[in-house]
């Protein structure tokens, strides 16, 4: 999801913040089966695999929304 995510990522400028699920036993409990998991600002996006038009529409969103 990380190689497929780079396009999207450049495009807006945006950035991505690894964080090992294992490591949180909140996190582990809460996404146990569905990583890889894709949030932006606390939303879950995807898991499993990239929906690049729903996290599209997010970063899009994100970028209106900046002062």
């Amino acid at each position: 999801m990380r190689v497929a995510l780079e396009p999207l990522l450049a495009e807006f400028g945006a950035h991505v913040e690894v964080v090992d699920v294992d490591s949180d036993p909140l996190l582990e409990a809460r996404y146990n089966e569905l990583v890889p998991v894709l949030a932006c600002d606390g939303v879950e996006l995807c898991h499993y695999h990239l929906d690049a038009a729903r996290v599209r529409t997010a970063l899009a969103a994100r970028v209106a929304a900046a002062p």
